[in-house]
């Protein structure tokens, strides 16, 4: 089995490397991950500048890029001629939950491996201590899939919260939930006066009832959501094509 990792966090991040270690007895691993972090990068491509790689130990790449960026690399060069049977991103440093997978470049690099057509798995902590819980859990799945093939052609998301491996109540599927808005933006001064602004936090909760990822790992349970990549409103088509034609 080959595996693919990579991340939003960096290539030197807890993260990855406790996951890539986690998986080593399991699959042959390739890291290819983002120089530095790229949180928040989403699904953006790098187009007006070349691609750096640097190879920094055995079957461990660094890329000048984006999560995509390191994920459409791998699979359309470096591997091309033995594509991965995975292809995993994280273990992010922080949740993923509802709205976030909009932004989170986490989700953008298993989205670009499902994208390319493999199966594709992202995971994150929500929090940035029990990394070794969410290893395990990412090896659970891993090993089932190997057992027994995930029935679905879909994007997996995947949120552990940040607990001992003890006080993990099991894992269960769910639906996305939803934010508020994200609260205001951080005006502040630069050291020559000039204003700078700062991303506000995101907005707390807004549809998080039993069901969703934010009500699962809430009580201690990992949160497993299947995504689909079509944004078409198919429910709208006739109302809308009703709207063109008057």
């Amino acid at each position: 089995m080959k595996i693919l990792l990579s991340n939003d966090d960096g290539v030197y991040a807890r993260g990855i490397n406790t996951l890539a270690e986690a998986l080593s007895d399991l699959a042959e691993v390739v890291v290819v991950a983002p120089d530095r972090n790229r949180s928040g990068a989403s699904n953006s491509l790098t187009l007006e500048q070349p691609l750096r790689i640097q190879q920094i130990a055995p079957e461990v790449y660094s890329v000048q890029g984006t999560p995509t960026d390191c994920v459409h690399f791998a699979l359309n060069e470096l591997m091309k001629d033995a594509l991965p049977d995975l292809v995993l991103s994280g273990i992010n440093h922080g949740a993923n939950l509802g709205d976030d997978v909009f932004y989170s470049g986490t989700v953008a690099a298993a989205m670009e491996g499902h994208f390319l057509g493999v199966q594709s798995i992202a995971f994150s902590l929500v929090g940035e201590t029990h990394f070794d819980t969410a290893a395990h859990i990412a090896r659970q799945i891993v090993k089932q899939h190997l057992h027994s093939p995930i029935p679905t052609n879909r994007l997996l998301n995947i949120n552990i919260p940040d607990r001992p491996l003890e006080q993990i109540n099991g894992m269960k599927v769910t639906r996305l939930g939803a934010r508020h808005h994200a609260e205001s933006m951080i005006r502040q001064k630069d050291p020559r006066g000039h204003d700078i602004y700062w991303l506000g936090p995101p907005g707390k909760e807004q549809d998080a009832g039993e069901g969703t990822d934010f009500y699962t790992v809430d009580h201690g349970v990992v949160s497993i959501s299947p995504l689909q990549v079509d944004l078409t409103a198919h429910e709208s088509i006739h109302a809308m094509t009703d709207w063109l034609e008057r």
